[in-house]
């Protein structure tokens, strides 16, 4: 499971066995959220509470490339 970055409190990952489209996880003590990169939209929340949602998105679109190019460098695309 590889951690790309942490923030805030905020843990930003991959699981190993990932599929398209490109998405990440993001996690903290309260539950697990899963963000579609390539449309900018969350398709999934487990107990994450909206101000950390907001806040994940936002370091999501600061570091889009950087996520992007992670997802491509681990899953060889």
């Amino acid at each position: 499971m590889p951690t790309l970055f942490r923030a805030f409190g905020l843990r930003f990952f991959f699981y190993s066995n990932e599929h398209e489209p490109i998405h990440i996880h993001i996690s903290n003590a309260d539950g697990e959220a899963k963000f579609d990169v390539e449309n900018m939209i969350w398709v999934g929340n487990k107990g994450l509470k909206n101000k950390d949602l907001k806040l994940a998105e936002s370091l999501i679109e600061e570091n889009k490339d950087l996520i992007i190019k992670a997802w491509h460098n681990y899953f060889n695309k």
